[in-house]
C-alpha cells in the first residue's frame, strides 16, 4: 500500500483516464468522487471497482486506431493501461486472441488460463479477449468452445487487440453467412489461423468480383455447366501444376483433363495460362468466385422452404468435392 499522502499512483491513474477520455468520448468511465476535486477544481476520479475497470480496459484495447495515423510503438498498450489493469485486476498478456459470438449474449463459461477473459461489446456482439497461452491456445479453445458459435481471432499483441477483433467478427459474419438462416448447429469454434486466405480474398467482396468479372469474363458464352467444368478443372491444374495431377485430384482420366486444358486454352488464350501474375490472379478469381459462390448459397436458404446445398467456410471443399457437388 502506498503511504499516505504519496499521490503519484493517484497522478499516473488521473493522466491516464484523461487519455482515455479522450479517446473513448462516448465511454462512461465511472462516476467521481461525490465533493472531492482534483487539481485545477475539476472533480477528482473515484477509484473504479473492478468491474468497471475491465470494462473501460476492454473499451480501450479494442478501440480501431486505424484511422488515427501512425501505428503506436509497440508495447504502448502495457505501458499506457498499467494502473487500469490492476484496478481490473487482469494481468497484462504478451498477446491476446478475440473470440467473436453472433449476438449479445452471457460469454461462455471458461476455466483455467481463458478463465480471466476480458468480456464486452462490439457493435451490438459480444466479444472476449483471452490470453495466448502459446501452443496449447488453440487445443484448449477448441475443447471450451465446443458447441457454440464462435470465432477466434490470430494472436496479436496487446496494442493490436482491434485487429484480431475485426478479423474474427468477418470471418464469424462468413460462415454465418455460408450457413445460411437455419443452418446446422455448430461443432465448435472457426480460427483465422485457418481461413487468412479467404479473409484476404474477401475483404471487400465487391473487389473480389470484380476480379473474378475480370479473369473469367471469357467464360460468359459458355453454359453454366461448361464453364463450371473447366473452372474446377483450371483451379485443379492451376493448384496441382500438372494434367495427371490435376486428374487424380479430379478423380478423371488424365485425357480428359488434357482435353478440357485444350479447350480452356482456346477460352483465355496460351499467353494467360503461361504467364506467372495471370496464373496467380486467374486462380485467385477461381477461389473469390468460389468462396463467393458459398455465401451467395448460403444467404438463399430460407426457413422452412427448399434450402440451396451450402458448404460453411468451416470446410472448404477440394476440386472433387466441388465437382461432385456441381455435378461434373
Amino acid at each position: 500500500m502506498m503511504p499516505t499522502g504519496d499521490t503519484r499512483g493517484d497522478r499516473g491513474s488521473e493522466v491516464e483516464m484523461s487519455e482515455l477520455r479522450a479517446e473513448l468520448p462516448g465511454t462512461v468511465l465511472w462516476e467521481t468522487r461525490e465533493g472531492a476535486a482534483a487539481p485545477g477544481g475539476r472533480a477528482a476520479a473515484a477509484p473504479p471497482t473492478a468491474d468497471q475497470a475491465r470494462r473501460t480496459l476492454f473499451a480501450a484495447l479494442t478501440a480501431d486506431r486505424g484511422a488515427s495515423g501512425a501505428p503506436a510503438p509497440a508495447g504502448t498498450a502495457r505501458k499506457r493501461f498499467a494502473t487500469l489493469a490492476r484496478s481490473a485486476r487482469w494481468p497484462l498478456p504478451d498477446a491476446v486472441r478475440a473470440v467473436a459470438l453472433p449476438v449479445p449474449c452471457e460469454p461462455p463459461p471458461l476455466s483455467g488460463g481463458l478463465g480471466n477473459a476480458l468480456a464486452g461489446p462490439v457493435e451490438g456482439e459480444t466479444c472476449l479477449l483471452v490470453p495466448d497461452c502459446g501452443e496449447d491456445a488453440r487445443g484448449t479453445l477448441e475443447h471450451q468452445l465446443r458447441g457454440w458459435t464462435a470465432a477466434v481471432g490470430h494472436a496479436v499483441a496487446l496494442d493490436d487487440c482491434a485487429d484480431s477483433v475485426r478479423w474474427a467478427r468477418r470471418l464469424l459474419e462468413l460462415e454465418t453467412a455460408a450457413h445460411g438462416p437455419g443452418g446446422p448447429e455448430p461443432a465448435g469454434p472457426v480460427f483465422v489461423d485457418d481461413h487468412l486466405t479467404t479473409l484476404l480474398l474477401l475483404q471487400d467482396e465487391s473487389l473480389a468480383r470484380a476480379l473474378t468479372a475480370r479473369w473469367l469474363r471469357p467464360l460468359a458464352g459458355l453454359t453454366p455447366r461448361q464453364s463450371e467444368r473447366l473452372e474446377v478443372t483450371l483451379l485443379a491444374w492451376l493448384e496441382s501444376g500438372g494434367a495427371p495431377e490435376a486428374a487424380r485430384t479430379l478423380r478423371v482420366h488424365p485425357q480428359t483433363v488434357r482435353y478440357r486444358l485444350r479447350q480452356i486454352e482456346k477460352v483465355f488464350g496460351s499467353t494467360a495460362l503461361r504467364d506467372p501474375r495471370s496464373r496467380f490472379e486467374l486462380e485467385a478469381a477461381l477461389r473469390g468466385r468460389q468462396l463467393l459462390g458459398r455465401i451467395r448459397r448460403g444467404r438463399a436458404r430460407t426457413p422452412g422452404g427448399r434450402k440451396a446445398r451450402a458448404v460453411p467456410l468451416g470446410s472448404p471443399p477440394s476440386p472433387a468435392q466441388e465437382a461432385r457437388i456441381n455435378g461434373l
